[in-house]
């Protein structure tokens, strides 16, 4: 099947059985490792499950296996395979990749939250879209703590505008990519420290209580820093198959 550009699979057998249940437990055990490692409690941090480019029917065997919180990076892949999913009352899917404010609207619609704010123009759509569907709804602002020209994110000095029908929720991040994930251990840190300052501001209708920050090769990094949200899709998924 190919889905806006992107080709995958919806062979069940690409997965074998089990193999994503054990993997979903691996990743469990690996995160509360981690928080204990860092004195932290393991039942306050999320643990996401990005299905980017994987059907329908892998996101159902996560589901079976106990995961309720999911990822996805394209808003049509996505409503390609709702129909599928929509009688999963209690999972939550956020939008979680670079969104065009032309597809602001559809958004707000499908998703529960998004999780990749990084423009004051994105927010004036997605509020006004919000408001037309009657919602709240929930927004992580995205921080480009690299500086990295190529990719999406608000400066960390950049402040939110006033949107009623959004309600922020806290900061996520996508760091450059290290090699070693000790490196990324400078650009988590930045995040926590920037959400604690702006804390610190006491915005009304503001809550800075999510820090979305680490994936599948760093997220242990993540958790030392104060992640309170790991995104994980390759250690649950495997490798993404584009062709």
């Amino acid at each position: 099947m190919k889905t806006n550009g992107t080709f995958y699979s919806s062979d069940a057998g690409r997965f074998p059985d089990g193999e994503i249940a054990f993997n979903l437990a691996s990743i469990r055990d690996r995160l509360s490792i981690a928080a204990r490692r860092a004195n932290r409690d393991p039942d306050s941090i999320q643990l996401m499950a990005v299905c980017k480019t994987f059907p329908a029917e892998a996101i159902l065997e996560a589901y079976a296996a106990g995961q309720r919180l999911f990822g996805e990076n394209r808003v049509q892949e996505f409503a390609d395979k709702y129909p599928k999913l929509a009688h999963l009352g209690d999972a939550q899917f956020h939008m979680i990749g670079h969104l065009q404010s032309n597809k602001a609207a559809k958004a707000a619609e499908i998703f529960h939250a998004i999780d990749s704010l990084d423009s004051a123009k994105l927010a004036q759509r997605l509020n006004d879209a919000a408001q037309k569907l009657n919602k709240t709804l929930d927004v992580l602002i995205e921080i480009n703590v690299g500086a990295e020209d190529a990719k999406s994110g608000l400066a960390p000095d950049s402040q939110a505008t006033n949107c009623p029908n959004l309600r922020i929720r806290g900061l996520m991040t996508v760091p450059p990519y290290t090699d070693d994930p000790e490196g990324a251990h400078p650009y988590f840190r930045q995040l926590r420290e920037l959400r604690d300052r702006l804390a610190a501001r006491n915005y009304s209708a503001v809550a800075l209580d999510i820090l979305s920050m680490g994936m599948s090769h760093d997220f242990e990094v993540a958790i030392e820093e104060g992640s309170t949200c790991v995104r994980i899709g390759t250690a649950i998924f495997g490798e993404r198959d584009y062709h």
